[in-house]
C-alpha cells in the first residue's frame, strides 16, 4: 500500500529453496541397485576375461595344429603348397616364404572355403607375414582381411607362415558382451521394480507413524482445548524394530504432551475463571467509589484542593472501572474461543456504514489530526457482533489518535481483498498514519497484554496495554486475522504504521 508521507519498503527477495533431499525408499532402492550394478559389473568382467583367455588359447592351439599340418603335408607328400594340407578350416592362411616375397600357398575365403591367392593380400599384408619371427609361437596381425593369429615354422631353410582368423574369437566374445549387458539390464530392472515394492512394503511402518507424527505437528497446540486422539498403532509400536521402536517412542511422547496440554488447560481455565470472577465482582466496589465520590464532590463544602482530590477519585475509579470492563471482555472471549463459554449469534454487519461512522466521530473528538476515509461504493457487509466490531474500529482509531501527535494523517480504508485462492472473500480494513512508527524490537509484543511503548511514539495520554489485545481477541473470535506493519521515523525519512484488519464476508 502507497502512501502519501511515505511507502512500505519492499521484502528483500526469498532465498533459493535448498535442493529438495531424497527420500529414504529412494537411498535404499539406490543402493541396492548400486550394489547390484556393481556384482553384475564384477561378474561380467571375471566373465569376459576367462572367456576371453579360453578362446585365445583354443585359437592358438589350432592355430598350431594347423601349422603342423602344414608343415607334415610338405614333408610327406612332397607338394609344395602348403594349403593343400587335409583338415584345413575356411579361413586358413599358409604360405612358404621366399626371401623378400611369399611364395607358394593362398588363404582358404571364411565363407566359402574358396581357394584365394597370394593376390587376395596387399602389399602391406605381405610385409607383415614377412616380418613374423619364425619362432613357433603364435602372433597377432591385422590384415586387409581381417585380424589373425599366425605361427612361422622354419623348415629347413624354409619358413611356413600359417594363420587362423581372429573373426569368430571376437564375434563370440561380442556375443557374450552383449549377453552379459542384456542379463545385467534384466537383473537390475527386476531387482528394482521387486526391490521398490519390498522397501515400500517394508517402510510402511514408519510411514503410518510419520503420518499420526505429522497429524500431531499440524495441530494449533498454543491455545485452547487441543484433543491428542491419534496414536500409533499397536502393531506398529512393538519395540525390536527401528519403526516399532519409533512408534512406541512416539506414543509416549504424545501421552506426555496430551497430559501437559490437559493441565496448560485446565490453569488457562482457573485463570480466565478468576480474572471473569473478580472482574465482575470489581465492578461493583468500583462503581460504589465513584458513586459516593461524586456525592461528597456534589454535597459537601470542599477546599480547592479536597475538590480536586475527589475529582481525582472520581476520574480513576473511572478509569479503573474501564480497566475491568475490558478485561472482563477479555475473559469472555478467551472462553468463547476456548470452548468453555457457548458462542454468541451473530448478524449482518455492515462495516461500510459502521466505518463511516467511527471515522465522523474520531474527526469531532479528535480534531487535531486529518482523518482520511476510503470506502468502497457498495456496502462491505460480515458477519458478527456489531457492538465488538464497533469496538475494533474505536480501538484502531484510538491507537493512531493517542500514539500520534497532531496534525498526523491516518488513513482509514475498506476493500474487499482476496483470501487464499478464493478472490472477494474478505474484508479488508486498514488503519494507516504517518506517525513516528513503532520501534522494530517492540513491533513483535503489540498485540501482548499491557504492553505499551509510549516512550517511543509520541502522545501524551496514558494507555492499559489492553486496546489491541481486545481487537485481536475480538477479530479471531469473527474468524478474521490482523497484521501490524510499521517503520519509525528515521533523518529525512518519515514514518508510518498500518494496522490490517481482515474479516470473512457474509455470504
Amino acid at each position: 500500500m502507497t502512501h502519501a508521507h511515505g511507502t512500505p519498503p519492499r521484502p528483500a527477495s526469498p532465498p533459493p529453496a535448498p535442493p529438495r533431499p531424497l527420500s529414504l525408499r529412494s537411498r535404499m532402492l539406490m543402493a541396492l541397485l548400486g550394489m547390484l550394478a556393481l556384482v553384475c559389473l564384477g561378474i561380467g568382467v571375471v566373465t569376459y576375461s576367462a572367456m576371453s583367455s579360453q578362446l585365445h588359447d583354443r585359437l592358438d592351439q589350432d592355430v598350431a595344429q594347423a601349422a603342423e599340418r602344414s608343415a607334415a603335408h610338405l614333408s610327406q607328400s612332397g607338394q609344395a603348397d602348403p594349403l593343400r594340407a587335409p583338415g584345413q578350416a575356411s579361413g586358413t592362411l599358409s604360405f612358404l616364404l621366399l626371401d623378400d616375397r611369399l611364395g607358394v600357398g593362398g588363404v582358404l575365403d571364411s565363407t566359402t572355403g574358396e581357394r584365394r591367392t597370394v593376390s587376395a593380400l596387399s602389399a602391406d599384408d605381405a610385409e607383415a607375414l614377412l616380418e613374423t619371427p619364425a619362432d613357433g609361437r603364435a602372433h597377432s596381425l591385422q590384415l586387409s582381411i581381417g585380424g589373425y593369429r599366425v605361427v612361422a615354422l622354419d623348415l629347413r631353410g624354409t619358413t611356413l607362415v600359417t594363420g587362423l582368423p581372429t573373426a569368430p574369437v571376437q564375434s563370440t566374445l561380442g556375443q557374450l558382451a552383449w549377453t552379459i549387458t542384456l542379463v545385467s539390464a534384466a537383473g537390475l530392472a527386476g531387482t528394482g521394480l521387486v526391490g521398490s515394492l519390498i522397501v515400500r512394503r517394508s517402510l510402511e511402518p514408519l510411514e503410518r507413524v510419520a503420518s499420526v507424527a505429522d497429524g500431531a505437528a499440524r495441530l494449533p497446540l498454543e491455545a485452547g482445548p487441543v484433543e491428542l486422539a491419534d496414536r500409533v498403532r499397536a502393531v506398529d509400536a512393538v519395540p525390536g524394530t527401528e519403526a516399532g521402536t519409533m512408534g512406541a517412542a512416539l506414543n509416549l511422547l504424545l501421552d506426555n504432551v496430551a497430559a501437559a496440554l490437559q493441565a496448560r488447560q485446565h490453569s488457562e481455565e482457573k485463570l480466565r475463571r478468576f480474572v471473569g470472577d473478580a472482574s465482575h465482582e470489581l465492578r461493583t466496589p468500583l462503581a460504589a467509589i465513584r458513586g459516593y465520590a461524586e456525592l461528597v464532590g456534589a454535597t459537601e463544602h470542599l477546599s480547592d484542593d479536597g475538590r480536586a482530590s475527589m475529582n481525582r477519585v472520581v476520574e480513576q475509579s473511572r478509569r479503573m472501572g474501564s480497566l475491568v470492563d475490558d478485561l472482563l471482555l477479555l475473559a469472555r472471549l478467551d472462553s468463547a474461543r476456548g470452548g468453555s463459554a457457548p458462542a454468541t449469534p451473530d448478524d449482518d454487519v455492515d462495516l461500510s456504514r459502521l466505518v463511516a461512522e467511527e471515522t465522523a466521530d474520531f474527526r469531532v473528538t479528535a480534531p487535531g489530526h486529518q482523518w482520511r476515509l476510503e470506502l468502497p461504493p457498495d456496502p462491505v457487509v460480515v458477519r458478527g457482533q456489531t457492538a465488538q466490531l464497533r469496538q475494533v474500529v474505536a480501538n484502531l482509531l484510538s491507537n493512531a489518535r493517542k500514539h500520534t501527535p497532531d496534525g498526523t494523517e491516518v488513513t482509514v480504508s475498506l476493500r474487499i481483498a482476496a483470501a487464499g485462492a478464493s478472490e472477494g472473500t474478505t474484508a479488508a480494513l486498514s488503519v494507516v498514519d504517518d506517525g513516528p512508527g513503532i520501534p522494530a524490537d517492540f513491533l513483535p509484543h503489540v498485540f501482548e497484554r499491557f504492553a505499551r511503548a509510549d516512550a517511543a511514539r509520541s502522545g501524551g495520554e496514558g494507555t492499559t496495554g489492553l486496546g489491541l489485545p481486545i481487537v485481536q481477541a475480538i477479530v479471531e473470535a469473527h474468524g478474521g486475522g490482523i497484521d501490524v506493519d510499521s517503520r519509525p521515523a528515521d533523518v529525512g525519512s518519515p514514518g508510518w504504521t498500518r494496522f490490517e484488519v481482515r474479516l470473512p464476508l457474509a455470504r
